[in-house]
């Protein structure tokens, strides 16, 4: 009988071909939870942030703007001393009686005329107003200025009020919050030469898709930090409260100069403030001009100057220039009300983008196009993930 050895069929080696593939890690709470706050209250308030960014994008260069459309009645002959104010507002009265004046503005230059910002009582019309500063002859009546008022106001509130104001704020507070998300979405785990390209540059050659998702993602992060301030100065300006608790903490005070100041005395006359408008531009001769609104003289017995440069909502440089309307004597008012004035006004230049002349312009232009694209590229992004998912395998 034949012996046979007995052997065994050695075991196929197992490689990393024939692994099953190990299964990924699903995404942790976190992860899911911010994916959730950036995309779906996004979608919610797309129309409504793309409409806000668009109109606030419109009005950064409504200084530069009016500017433009005012013409040849910028400019004047100098031929003598400056007329007193009574004789302008006598000038606008009789070209029209239902021009309510606002605020006025005198210029460093001699060959500048006089800016009046005045709405019409019937129509309620904002006009911007030129006169001669010698002569008190009317130059033009601009209306350009409306535009920018409407505008200003679909911008703050969609022309509703209370309502569209509270509209405006939560679609305003989603905005800030998805700025917040879309970074911690943007952020590479690994910092490689791929993911810092990805991250920080468009491929402008790429298809649709793709450039698409760039446009969202690289520009998004470009433009997040201001994003960040005007969302957040927004916010602020809504909420008087918030505005308050940010000047306390730089040293102002709760309330308005006004209340600084002495009273109006019914029956005694008051000096010219344009007198005293030309005054305080000597006494500061690197401001460009002196902005005083005339609509507060029936409340406080001074003349209060805005000194710098006088935009549509805010002054660039400001100082101020305090002068009794019945004595001509210069007031000294405690610092805390100072500080709230500048502060309240710096609030303003951030949201305007006047925070650096016309660099911080640009780059607040540009910031509002690319918020206003954001959601629009966002919404791409995802309609395109969620046709493919619907996509049918093929069997």
């Amino acid at each position: 009988m034949q012996n046979f050895e007995l052997r065994t069929k050695p075991k196929p080696r197992t490689t990393a071909v024939d692994r099953a593939p190990a299964k990924k890690k699903g995404k942790s709470w976190f992860a899911k939870l911010n994916a959730w706050l950036h995309l779906w209250p996004s979608i919610v308030s797309g129309l409504i942030v793309v409409f806000v960014c668009l109109t606030g994008t419109i009005i950064v260069y409504c200084d530069e703007i009016l500017d433009f459309t005012a013409g040849d009645a910028k400019y004047v002959e100098v031929t003598g001393e400056p007329v007193p104010a009574e004789n302008i507002m006598r000038s606008i009265q009789q070209y029209d009686p239902n021009l309510q004046v606002s605020q006025m503005v005198f210029f460093q230059d001699p060959k500048r005329s006089i800016r009046v910002r005045a709405f019409h009582k019937e129509t309620g019309r904002l006009n911007f107003i030129y006169l001669n500063p010698y002569t008190a002859a009317l130059l033009k009546v601009d209306y350009t200025g409306h535009f920018f008022f409407v505008t200003a106001h679909l911008h703050s509130h969609l022309m509703i009020r209370q309502f569209g104001g509270w509209v405006v704020l939560v679609a305003t507070a989603i905005f800030f919050v998805s700025c917040v998300t879309g970074l911690i979405l943007w952020w590479p785990k690994r910092w490689t030469k791929k993911t810092r390209q990805d991250s920080f540059t468009v491929k402008w050659k790429a298809k649709f898709k793709r450039l698409n998702y760039d446009l969202h993602n690289v520009y998004g992060f470009y433009s997040l930090l201001l994003c960040f301030i005007l969302s957040l100065t927004g916010i602020i300006i809504f909420f008087h409260g918030a505005a308050d608790a940010i000047i306390k903490t730089f040293g102002g005070s709760e309330e308005h100069i006004d209340v600084a100041l002495p009273q109006v005395v019914e029956g005694k006359p008051s000096l010219d403030y344009a007198q005293y408008a030309y005054k305080a531009l000597a006494e500061h001769p690197e401001k460009e001009n002196a902005g005083i609104w005339v609509y507060s003289l029936d409340e406080v017995g001074a003349y209060v100057f805005q000194l710098g440069v006088s935009g549509l909502k805010s002054t660039e440089k400001l100082d101020l220039a305090i002068f009794d309307r019945y004595t001509g004597a210069k007031l000294e008012v405690q610092r805390p009300y100072i500080v709230h004035e500048k502060v309240e006004n710096m609030i303003w230049q951030l949201h305007m983008g006047q925070w650096w002349g016309q660099f911080g312009k640009l780059s607040t232009f540009l910031a509002g196009v690319v918020a206003t694209s954001l959601p629009i590229t966002g919404f791409l992004i995802w309609w395109g993930r969620r046709k493919k998912k619907k996509t049918p395998k093929k069997r």
